[in-house]
């Protein structure tokens, strides 16, 4: 404890390291500092003034609390520990003459300002402030920025807080953003007037403190107190990030990220915040049963009445789809395995083993990447798959870790080594010595790139006797947000895709909307939106969406997270367990439980780690020795990050977001 130091803050003698800054200080205090420019995860600029502390023994002018570490403090005449003030007479004229210039430009527009009820400066004007202002003159005005169709700018609000341009070039990766001018001329703009490219721009939107950057689809649609929040998990891509869900009646007005350092940090993908327009479009809320080659409305009675007849006696196979939540999965392997039938999540034919946990999840933690000394990505794109993810080996890079990668070359917003592009590469690095590695921080991240193909048995295992033989840890990076929680409750067959659909008379579809499958069985679709899956039912059961239902998530490190339920289904839809359930007792074989309460205990009894919520159960990597692989390169799974599941897809804004992507990527500029 010897290298921490006192230091006295208001009266409060607290100890702290020599290396936090004055304002980081204040927070182990439990004093809080107004502040604009700084954010904890951004570095410091030190450009707003509105963190001013009084130094005593120090200058006779205030200093900038994010600027200035302890170790700079001088101790008092006689040793004593440093002191500072943050509500001296000194600091409160200070904060008000900052205020004051602030707003000597800042429009009146809060009636009909997006961040009204939301706003850094409001809450400090109000609380820091003055009630007067001695300007007379006219305020300046800029010229608003066009940044694409996520981010809506009101540039004469800026306040020139520079979050925004060190978000996009620090975390985000890229350099399109910055300030030019100088005095009253100085504006945030963009680099020749071009839109914003990055799938994480709108996190600008909820660091902007003021309303310059508010979110362009969610402008003029609600106030903050008209709405209901609740506290979800995102199911867009494995990563379960923390979201907040914000409802206004019983639509999905927006989602915000939540703070989870051991997840997303507090940064979530565009996808995952703007995807709400996707739940009200191409919604099922009725059942449906297809008679002489189309589909007509049905009541719940009629549909489950069909559905039980068509099981009946037959061969029937039942698939997980993508954004199933665990309760879902368990109870549809229940039901089916109950019957005789076969159960499979993993509808992408990847190989998977099943039944050892640490071959589908791997050892290694999110926040193990954070201290990584190297990170070797095999056969995936994280920029495209888990672009938070991506975010978070961006900051180790920054911080000298070494980034390998095995697959297709792609852009991932930070320096790499490319050892190659196929199975070969992989197997040259399986075959050296790895002795050098000992003792590194080292993790290896397997996409589903990897392992899709026939010989992805062989990939996983070459890839993990290589980790091994380096002391590596290992995380197999998920895409899908449901199939972590599938294979922990054991919803597998032997065989995988091909043996459990193979000469079935009856196939249960549970949301599996990126296969298709062929004619010949009778197909019954429980799901909640229109998508290629609906297309090819025979019978629709129409069921709620990941806001609409409780639900566990497992994420692709096997941490269990709790969705909740911020609405209800629309019309006839009906949650996933209960369509199950009801649907049981038709067939004769009434599963065991009349609630999700029970349905989560007995899922519980049989996988005892689903109860650890928010906890990365340890798993051990299976021990594995290279087989022999096949010869072709490695393709990445994410061919159009905007429209990868029914949810997006029924999105105008994600089609929009998609078409602009793909113009983006055809076009060349002469000069390139």
């Amino acid at each position: 404890m010897s290298d921490l130091r006192k230091i006295i803050i208001d009266d409060n003698e607290v100890e702290v390291d020599p290396a936090m800054t004055l304002i980081q200080a204040c927070e182990v205090a439990g004093i809080e500092v107004p502040r604009f420019c700084y954010h904890e995860r951004l570095t410091i600029a030190g450009n707003c003034r509105m963190c001013l502390v009084e130094v005593v023994g120090g200058p006779p002018k205030p200093a900038a609390s994010c600027a200035m570490q302890v170790r700079d403090l001088r101790p008092g005449p006689e040793g004593q520990p440093p002191v500072v003030k943050t509500n001296s007479p000194m600091v409160k004229k200070a904060r008000e003459g900052v205020m004051e210039f602030l707003l000597i430009n800042h429009p009146l527009d809060c009636p009909i300002c997006d961040q009204g009820g939301e706003c850094d400066l409001q809450d400090q004007a109000m609380a820091y402030g003055v009630d007067f202002s001695r300007f007379r003159e006219p305020k300046r005005a800029s010229t608003d920025l066009d940044l694409g169709p996520l981010v809506e700018t009101h540039m004469t609000r800026c306040i020139s807080c520079t979050r925004c341009v060190r978000f996009t070039s620090e975390v985000a990766g890229i350099t399109q953003m910055g300030q030019t001018g100088r005095g009253e001329d100085a504006e945030i703009t963009s680099y020749l007037g071009e839109t914003l490219d990055s799938n994480l721009q709108g996190n600008i939107i909820d660091l902007c403190p003021v309303g310059a950057l508010v979110s362009k689809p969610y402008a003029f649609t609600a106030r903050p107190w008209e709405l209901t929040k609740t506290e979800s998990i995102d199911v867009m891509d494995a990563l379960g990030s923390n979201i907040r869900v914000d409802t206004k009646g019983r639509e999905v007005m927006r989602f915000l990220p939540r703070n989870h350092d051991g997840v997303n940090e507090e940064w979530i993908s565009d996808k995952t915040r703007f995807v709400w327009d996707g739940l009200r479009r191409q919604r099922l809320d009725t059942p449906y049963i297809r008679e002489n080659g189309k589909l007509r409305k049905a009541s719940w009675p009629e549909a489950l009445s069909a559905a039980a007849a068509a099981m009946n006696g037959k061969k029937v196979a039942g698939l997980v789809g993508d954004l199933a939540s665990t309760e879902a999965a368990y109870a549809l392997k229940t039901m089916i395995e109950g019957m005789g039938g076969t159960v499979e999540c993993r509808t992408d034919n990847a190989k998977l083993p099943a039944g050892e946990r640490g071959g589908y999840v791997g050892n290694a933690t999110i926040e193990d990447i954070d201290d990584a000394e190297m990170i070797m990505l095999i056969g995936t794109n994280p920029r495209e798959e888990a672009p938070v993810l991506n975010a978070r080996i961006r900051k180790a890079w920054t911080k000298g870790c070494k980034v390998a990668m095995i697959g297709e070359n792609v852009d991932l917003s930070y320096d790499h080594i490319q050892i190659g592009s196929d199975r070969e590469a992989l197997a040259k690095l399986a075959e050296m010595d790895h002795s050098d590695k000992h003792g590194k921080r080292g993790v290896m991240i397997i996409g589903q790139g990897a392992l899709n193909e026939a010989d992805g048995d062989a990939v996983l295992a070459t890839a993990l006797a290589t980790a091994a033989a380096g002391q590596s840890k290992v995380m197999i990076l998920h895409t899908a947000a449901g199939r972590v929680g599938a294979m922990d409750v054991g919803a597998v067959t032997e065989g995988g895709m091909k043996a459990a659909t193979e000469g079935a008379d009856v196939i249960y579809n549970m949301g599996a909307d990126e296969i298709d499958i062929a004619a010949g069985p009778t197909v019954i679709y429980q799901g909640s939106h229109g998508d290629r899956g609906a297309h090819r039912a025979d019978i629709i059961l129409p069921s709620a969406a990941y806001t609409e239902e409780n639900g566990v998530f497992v994420n692709t490190e096997g941490r269990p997270q709790l969705a909740l339920r911020a609405g209800f289904p629309p019309g006839e839809a009906k949650e996933n367990w209960a369509i199950l359930r009801a649907l049981s007792a038709e067939l004769g074989q009434t599963l065991p439980f009349d609630s999700m309460a029970q349905l989560r205990t007995q899922m519980i009894e049989a996988v005892p780690h689903l109860a650890m919520i928010d906890d990365v159960p340890e798993n051990t990597l299976p021990a594995a020795k290279p087989k022999k692989m096949g010869k072709a390169a490695f393709r990445n799974v994410v061919s159009d990050f905007y429209l990868s599941n029914p949810i997006a897809r029924a999105s105008e804004l994600m089609a929009e977001l998609s078409a602009n992507a793909k113009a983006r990527a055809g076009e060349k500029i002469a000069a390139e």
